[in-house]
């Protein structure tokens, strides 16, 4: 059988007349690729040069299982690249045949950098029946609500019956738990029909402990020359570390091409250390654009640290991401409605200068001394677009570090809420809500992992150490209370109860016409902060003039008190010549549970209601 065309390096993929097999493996002498139900089916992989074996066999065919044989020894492996693992990470192969799949999407041109709105979602709590086909059955109504783009929490295979998906180790393979492989190319399928983009959140960093055989096939994937928060690092910059290149940098590729992603969410890539002369973070942006074939993609990385570089093209020294998670307009909000200050909330006040800082120019530490970590954080990002910062009141993360799982909605009060609310979604950057965000969900996010007794044990004890950063869950009272993390109830209290879309129906108007303003009115959609003005007159009063040749937008946001501005010599609060300022929105609406609305400019000044922001536009008085 000759070698047939592949799509990818690696991997099993089909041709005419069989399967071919390719494997990077230079620990090893030999490869061989048995059939798990027959003892005597064995295809022995021939070298392909740099530690690569590679051969073919027409026994195989798309569906059939298979595992490696590595060095005669008798425990079959599970392929490194496999597409599909249903019994799970320690089990056999699946072969997939990707062409097998009817696309209806040829029209679909992806997505574009501006005028995103990103909702993020863990498949297996956003439904009760926790899959691919049970959220796609949703997929309207996000579009309905106003979001463009969903982000699916890592679905990469990985042990036990849950999980966040972090501690993946089948980089190819989406998640058995969720689906088949055309189950979620059905999702895809279903929101490209509709209008919706949808990226997956990759774990780049580091991989799961358990089910990990990499180091079988190549101990080169693993270094200890670069520090990692969650064990031993990859190794991207060794000697031998092409084969490690290859694999995740087709990796990227691979979800874009076979699964017609529109893009990813690169976690933690402050723990990807790459010295080479191209960082391999420029490598799979550039991988993600090859691979989109015309269409429009877009990545986005979480990076603690806040390097502004990775957000620049390659001309100018970047690695060409397109935008980074802005967790210090997080910090300060949340401070902002909670009034805590603990841990990594520490240097933030939540006042009106630092949101207007965080709206305008991105990162609110881009080089500054920063106490929590007594050191300088982040680097000068001033030269960014709006667009290339996401901004959140919620994510995975941040939700599930309160301890309980508290939403936010359950950490202050609703008229605070609703007055930050507005003030997020209508600033510049582009946002993203966290599932259930937008009706209150009253479910929680907790940590749930779902591993063997010892492991688990582990997991549930780093956890614990992790939260006592926070004083107030540093005591032996609040340790106690925390959640199991391998505690089936932990995951099932996690589900979404969307019968509270209709309970909470004022929560959701004001996030539905929140994202309506921002889609229709050219001086939010054109997310331009640098056609954003923006004023402090009273400390908790934030004044924001969105300049536009079709007509200036006004917000100003109270997140304090009632307050009597007067006198009020502030030029953006001016109207347009010829013109009145008039009430266009009102977070106090009283279809959102608002007391009502008034009026705020009087002949004696402004009249600002507490824990309110309000949407001025300019009325002709002629």
């Amino acid at each position: 059988m000759n070698a047939p065309a592949r799509r990818l390096p690696l991997g099993a993929e089909v041709g005419a007349d069989g399967v071919h097999f390719r494997v990077w493996a230079p620990a090893c002498r030999t490869i061989e690729v048995c059939d798990p139900d027959r003892d005597d089916v064995r295809v022995r992989l021939a070298p392909d040069g740099d530690g690569w074996f590679a051969g073919a066999s027409s026994h195989f065919h798309a569906g059939s299982r298979y595992a490696l044989r590595l060095n005669g020894d008798p425990a079959l492996r599970p392929d490194p690249a496999s597409r599909f693992q249903p019994d799970g990470p320690h089990g056999p192969s699946v072969v997939v045949d990707p062409s097998s799949f009817a696309w209806t999407d040829v029209a679909w041109r992806g997505v574009e950098t501006r005028g995103q709105v990103v909702y993020e979602l863990h498949v297996g709590t956003f439904t009760p029946e926790g899959t691919y086909a049970a959220l796609a059955e949703h997929l309207p109504y996000l579009r309905d609500l106003g979001v463009t783009i969903i982000e699916l929490m890592p679905i990469a295979e990985f042990p036990g019956r849950f999980g966040w998906g972090y501690d993946g180790v089948g980089m190819y393979a989406p998640t058995r738990l969720y689906g088949t492989p055309d189950d979620l190319r059905r999702l895809v399928d279903r929101a490209h029909a509709i209008g919706l983009g949808i990226i997956l959140d990759v774990v780049y960093n580091h991989v799961g402990p358990d089910g990990n055989y990499l180091s079988l096939f190549a101990p080169q994937f693993f270094t200890d020359r670069h520090e990692n928060d969650w064990g031993t690092g990859l190794d991207f910059d060794g000697p031998e570390s092409a084969g490690v290149r290859t694999f995740f940098v087709e990796n990227a590729g691979y979800w874009i091409s076979e699964f017609h992603m529109d893009g990813l969410r690169l976690d933690a890539t402050q723990s990807i250390h790459d010295d080479s002369d191209r960082h391999v973070l420029a490598e799979i942006a550039q991988r993600v654009r090859v691979a989109g074939a015309g269409r429009g993609t877009w990545v986005v990385a979480e990076n603690e640290v806040q390097e502004a570089r990775l957000a620049r093209p390659e001309t100018r020294g970047g690695h060409g991401i397109d935008a980074l998670w802005n967790d210090d307009f997080h910090h300060s909000a949340v401070v902002a409605l909670t009034g805590h200050r603990e841990a990594y909330y520490t240097d933030y006040v939540g006042s009106m200068h630092e949101l207007l800082a965080a709206l305008r120019w991105g990162f609110l530490y881009q080089g500054q001394h920063y106490s929590w970590q007594r050191q300088r954080r982040g680097t000068s990002a001033l030269d960014l677009d709006a667009t290339n910062f996401v901004t959140f009141l919620e994510n995975h993360d941040q939700v599930a570090n309160s301890g309980d799982g508290a939403r936010l909605w359950q950490r202050t009060d609703p008229g605070h809420l609703r007055a930050m609310t507005a003030l997020w979604l209508l600033g510049p950057p582009t946002p993203m809500l966290f599932q259930g965000q937008e009706f209150a969900a009253s479910a929680p996010f907790l940590f749930f992992a779902d591993h063997q007794a010892e492991l688990a044990r582990q997991v549930a004890s780093g956890r614990r150490e992790f939260l006592r950063q926070f004083p107030s869950l540093a005591g032996d009272e609040s340790q106690r209370r925390l959640d199991d993390p391998a505690d089936p109830a932990t995951f099932f209290r996690c589900r979404i109860d969307h019968r509270e879309r209709e309970t909470h129906a004022p929560v959701l108007a004001l996030h539905r016409d929140l994202l309506r303003l921002r889609r229709e009115e050219p001086a939010f959609r054109q997310q331009c902060a640098d056609r954003m003005f923006g004023a402090v007159p009273a400390p908790a009063v934030l004044v924001l003039r969105f300049r536009e040749d079709g007509g200036d937008r006004l917000v100003i946001a109270n997140l304090g008190h009632d307050l009597h501005l007067s006198p009020a010599p502030e030029p953006l609060l001016a109207p347009p010549d010829g013109t009145l300022w008039e009430t266009q929105w009102s977070s106090e609406d009283p279809c959102y549970g608002g007391a009502g609305i008034t009026r705020l400019e009087h002949h004696d000044g402004w009249h600002l209601p507490g824990r309110t922001t309000t949407v001025l536009r300019p009325r002709s008085t002629s």
